[in-house]
């Protein structure tokens, strides 16, 4: 059974800081991407950040320079460090992984808030 378990969310003060954490169970194939995604209220979701297995890595512009993706590739897990918090950056948050034969799968989610 494949399993994406996310870990992390809450809610913090504008200025803050929070980790996220995913780790992914139960997937046959060697995991190409991992990433971050987010979707507020009314909102489209949006790319936050991804790392291939590689190391190379994105980011949205809008999380440039606060936020920081890390990944251990021998435990599928990745990591979401997020300083600087600001209450735009409220919302959903879903790891995604992208296996080699570009299947996709998904997490739950986890919120985060940040208050002004």
């Amino acid at each position: 059974q494949v399993q994406l378990v996310e870990s992390g969310g809450g809610l913090v003060q504008a200025g803050g800081s929070l980790r996220l954490s995913c780790a992914a169970s139960g997937i046959a194939f060697r995991i190409l991407v991992m990433g971050w995604y987010r979707q507020a209220p009314g909102k489209q979701r949006e790319l936050v950040a991804r790392i291939a297995s590689g190391g190379s890595t994105n980011y949205a512009d809008s999380v440039k320079g606060r936020f920081t993706i890390s990944r251990d590739n021998g435990k599928n897990t990745v990591l979401l460090q997020m300083n600087g918090l600001k209450p735009e950056d409220t919302a959903v948050y879903y790891c995604d992984a992208v296996t080699v034969v570009g299947r996709d799968y998904w997490g739950q989610g986890t919120q985060v808030t940040v208050s002004s």
